[in-house]
């Protein structure tokens, strides 16, 4: 990859908690942003990892948007449920005790939920499917989003990308583990093009005429001033099942907002009625399943396991020389990355020395500096 420096990743994840440390997240919570944003590039999740480091995080700590320091209250609890108010801190540590708590009330009663609100941007919903996942349990989130996605036959962004995740055991060196979002592509990805100065394919985003865009820059912009919208999974209109996507997507929704009494739809634009920015206030939900309450661990393992290895011995398509199943890709990444580290491009490689910077970790030099 043109331009690309390759980064070991303890060096990495130090440098991002260092910076979290620098911008104010107290040292703990540091370790845990710092933790889901690199798990998202030993998935190989690029535009979910150390990319978003200051635009999403650093910039918004700041700016004033997100709170560095997290306070989590417990608004309302119950044997198996619980509604968590996260006051606008860091999403990752939000997350993180919210699905400790789904995963601590599926161990004592089968099966845990917890709904939260006014949280910010959690990183990949996969870490948390994960956390349960490892656990030997079903672990299931989603989450809301600034408005994105169009609905079947409109053209305004309304719906957050919305992701809707599952990360279940398997008895194979790697879990399953779906985590995606509710539209074709979601903002992340559309970054990446962004950096890599790529034109997006058709069909990804819809204008305002009902057209397609592919101007990957203005699209960006666009997206936050409401120009243009993501096409939900299935694509734009109902000949591909558009209409399907839309769905999953208002499911993530309304799980996201009505259980927890939170914002939703275009009260998370973070943009205020003066254009100036604001909270997002964002809510999520997790949900953990503990198999031995069903026929077991190891029966779900091994059913779980063989479901998998069927589907990949099943017949390829002329030309193609393999099937994968969910978690497997990202498995594989991690067996490439963990010798090669990080892959940063040059957008990001400017974004770290200015983060170094401006903090002064002087103790940080980067290989593109060397």
């Amino acid at each position: 990859m043109d331009g690309v420096c390759w980064v070991d990743f303890d060096t990495m994840e130090h440098f991002m908690v260092d910076v979290f440390r620098g911008v104010g997240v107290p040292e703990q919570d540091a370790k845990t942003c710092a933790e889901v944003l690199i798990t998202s590039d030993k998935r190989g999740i690029d535009s979910h990892g150390t990319g978003r480091l200051k635009p999403i995080y650093v910039d918004r700590i700041n700016g004033g948007i997100i709170n560095p320091v997290t306070r989590v209250d417990v608004v309302k609890e119950g044997p198996t449920t619980a509604v968590l108010d996260g006051n606008n801190g860091m999403g990752q540590v939000i997350g993180t005790k919210a699905m400790g708590m789904a995963i601590d009330k599926a161990k004592k009663y089968g099966m845990g939920m917890v709904a939260v609100r006014n949280s910010n941007h959690y990183g990949i919903a996969g870490y948390y499917a994960l956390m349960a996942a490892e656990k030997g349990m079903i672990g299931m989130t989603g989450t809301n989003a600034r408005p994105s996605i169009a609905p079947t036959f409109g053209t305004e962004n309304m719906l957050g990308t919305n992701p809707l995740t599952f990360g279940m055991p398997t008895d194979e060196a790697f879990p399953f583990v779906l985590d995606c979002a509710t539209s074709i592509a979601q903002r992340g990805k559309i970054e990446v093009y962004a950096r890599q100065g790529k034109q997006l394919p058709e069909g990804w985003v819809i204008g305002e005429d009902g057209k397609p865009r592919t101007d990957t820059e203005q699209v960006l912009k666009d997206l936050v001033t409401g120009g243009a919208a993501l096409a939900p999974l299935g694509g734009i209109g109902e000949d591909l099942a558009g209409y399907k996507g839309y769905g999953f997507a208002t499911v993530v929704e309304v799980l996201s907002a009505a259980l927890q009494a939170g914002n939703f739809l275009k009260m998370l634009t973070g943009i205020g009625e003066n254009g100036e920015k604001k909270k997002f206030h964002l809510g999520h939900f997790f949900i953990a399943i503990d198999t031995n309450a069903f026929m077991g661990l190891e029966s779900f393992k091994k059913t779980a396991g063989d479901i998998m290895r069927e589907l990949r011995a099943s017949k390829k398509a002329p030309g193609e020389e393999r099937i994968y199943t969910a978690g497997e890709k990202e498995y594989l990444v991690w067996q490439q990355r963990k010798d090669s580290g990080v892959p940063i491009n040059e957008a990001v490689q400017q974004e770290m020395s200015q983060v170094r910077n401006d903090l002064g970790l002087t103790q940080y030099v980067f290989p593109w500096e060397k």
